[in-house]
């Protein structure tokens, strides 16, 4: 079942009894995990239960064919509805759905999440063209639904917004979802006891939008996803923030990695370890930041560091174009965690 992109909130809100797959696909990554997450609590109220939740990465279905099935005709030892949740999903895996859609074995809703994916592409017309799943596609945020989108989240809260206010929101939000969503938060949290915002408080909260910017970048590098690190980079260049400043935010990033990583490794829990970092992990990033974990062993982000300082001595001590330099650093860094998957 084919869903036009302005249908998706709508079509997960409701989904049609029939469905047993739905593929959440698009270049707006911040907006494929909302959904995702989204239509995930709809069967499962705790989106982190580990006993009706599984998740797999696409790349493993290629080597294990069988296991999407198998998953999906699991029982859960809770009760209730199960959900598969499968992460970075490509076209090598469209003949492992293409069987399990034909079969519909157990009762599992099996959620599909995946980058941009062309018309062409083997998966997303599968999913198109089942009769027993859908594709949802996910483009980034135009003006006009970015400014639905905050009023929506103030009206949630009883807060009342001036149109001008609306306006300058928008000219200063960028078009990917979880960022958006981030300097919504930050604004709701802002306005404390306020039932109305202006101009200027918009301005106050959204107006340095930088550091929400670098974090993206960031987790694009560290999950290996060079087309988001590009449309980051360029947001972060237009916007004026230094070569230097981004490779300070990447430095902490990586080291917020390692000490979680090190925590883990000593026995220590995902939700314990996380808990001590300050400034703490946003919760809208959480799900990158658990992929990156997975993704980067102590010795890679060891190596991650070292590429981080010696790029930094670089933009300030020669006459190497800076922007250059730092992009070459971090599309590097991209590169090695896609071998470490």
């Amino acid at each position: 079942m084919k869903i036009g992109a302005a249908e998706g909130d709508r079509f997960l809100r409701r989904l049609p009894e029939k469905t047993i797959a739905v593929l959440i696909f698009g270049p707006d990554q911040g907006l494929v995990t909302e959904r995702a997450e989204r239509l995930i609590g709809t069967v499962v109220p705790d989106i982190r239960d580990p006993f009706r939740i599984s998740e797999i990465d696409g790349a493993q279905l290629v080597d294990d064919r069988a296991r999407l099935s198998a998953e999906a005709a699991a029982l859960s030892f809770s009760g209730g509805r199960r959900v598969v949740r499968v992460r970075q999903a490509g076209n090598a895996a469209a003949a492992v759905f293409d069987d399990f859609l034909e079969e519909a074995a157990g009762g599992a809703l099996v959620v599909v999440e995946a980058g941009d994916l062309a018309k062409s592409s083997s998966l997303r017309k599968l999913f198109e063209e089942a009769a027993n799943a859908a594709a949802v596609p996910c483009y980034p945020d135009s003006a006009d639904n970015l400014a639905e989108l905050l009023r929506g989240a103030l009206a949630e809260q009883g807060i009342e917004v001036s149109p001008d206010a609306i306006m300058e929101a928008v000219s200063l939000l960028g078009s990917d979802r979880g960022t958006n969503r981030r300097q919504i938060e930050k604004l709701l949290l802002y306005a404390g006891d306020k039932r109305f915002l202006d101009v200027a408080d918009v301005r106050a909260i959204i107006g340095d939008e930088a550091e929400a910017r670098a974090e993206e970048v960031c987790d694009a590098a560290g999950e290996g996803n060079p087309k988001m690190l590009d449309r980051a980079l360029e947001r972060l260049w237009a916007g004026g923030m230094s070569p230097v400043a981004v490779l300070r935010v990447a430095l902490g990033h990586f080291q917020r990695v390692l000490l979680v990583k090190t925590a883990m490794g000593a026995g220590e829990s995902f939700d314990s370890a996380t808990r001590r970092l300050k400034p703490p992990i946003h919760f809208a990033r959480t799900a990158s930041f658990r992929d990156q974990l997975r993704q980067w062993g102590t010795e890679k982000l060891g190596e991650a560091l070292d590429l981080l300082l010696d790029t930094e001595a670089l933009c300030k001590s020669t006459a190497v174009p800076a922007e250059a330099a730092c992009g070459h650093a971090l599309f590097k860094l991209a590169a090695l965690a896609r071998l470490s998957r």
